[in-house]
């Protein structure tokens, strides 16, 4: 596994040389609002939605409190994602976001892009009344051909109402969504927490999750502190992902992966090939 860290983060090293610039974008380190600080232990973890944060901020929450004992699970998700139980690394003043930068441990852990996708869109499009009002509904009037679906979650649910995944993704390749920031379930994983800016101590897959995770306590001397808890993350496989991209035309899979190919490059996911050729 230390092995794995090396080549991870030399991949990330030889990719942002390769072109910096277009991996900043111009980014200013006032703006980091996505990671988490534990003065106590000398930590910053960048999270990034749908790569086990849940788990990830239980496990930070805990440390910060200096609770070890305390019981991660016990900690509702509610409670969990609100950030305002945790210390941002944005609040500080610049001088110290330098300095804490420079000698805090600093990691994250990232998804198969495309996985986290359907991911995003299963937990946001089929049945959350949020981003149905927020987000959903305007999907469906401009991709799914519903001028009259109904504007309220729980009518158009009852009625099996909800953009397919192929609308969610229009609606991620229109240039108007990408006229403004992406929402962070969907945002790409580079932009959430600058890898080309911020050189990372650690980086974690989601799917060596348990693996990287142990390795992680290892080299903050708190293996036999806490465990960061397993979580129910379904083991993916090509038809997995197939079935949900046979929906997709060919031209709007390869233009999705123009929007994400960072991410592909930079955390060494392969290139899904099988989606992308005629």
């Amino acid at each position: 596994m230390n092995r794995t860290q090396n080549l991870r983060k030399q991949l990330l090293n030889e990719t942002c040389d390769g072109d910096r610039e277009a991996f900043s974008d111009g980014m200013s380190l006032m703006e980091l609002d996505n990671f988490i600080v534990d003065d106590t232990h000398g930590i910053i973890y960048c999270y990034i939605p749908k790569v086990a944060c849940t788990n990830l901020k239980r496990f930070m929450f805990v440390l910060n409190q200096n609770q070890l004992d305390l019981d991660l699970m016990s900690l509702s998700p509610y409670f969990i994602h609100n950030m305002n139980n945790f210390t941002l690394l944005s609040s500080f003043p610049r001088a110290e976001i330098r300095a804490k930068l420079k000698h805090y441990t600093k990691f994250l852990f990232v998804r198969d892009p495309f996985v986290r996708l359907i991911s995003a869109y299963r937990d946001k499009m089929q049945n959350n009344e949020y981003y149905y009002e927020k987000i959903a509904y305007s999907i469906l009037r401009r991709y799914g051909n519903l001028s009259q679906s109904s504007q309220t979650a729980t009518k158009a649910f009852a009625s099996g109402v909800r953009p397919s995944f192929y609308n969610f993704i229009q609606y991620l390749l229109d240039p108007q969504t990408q006229k403004q920031p992406f929402d962070p379930h969907w945002n790409q994983m580079h932009r959430l927490c600058q890898p080309c800016l911020i050189q990372y101590d650690f980086v974690g897959h989601l799917e060596t999750l348990q693996e990287d995770a142990d390795l992680l306590l290892k080299i903050l001397k708190l293996e036999s502190d806490i465990k960061v808890p397993p979580g129910n993350y379904n083991v993916t496989t090509n038809g997995f992902v197939w079935g949900w991209f046979r929906t997709v035309p060919l031209e709007d899979r390869r233009r999705l992966y123009k929007l994400y190919e960072g991410d592909f490059r930079l955390f060494g996911y392969r290139k899904p090939v099988e989606l992308l050729d005629a």
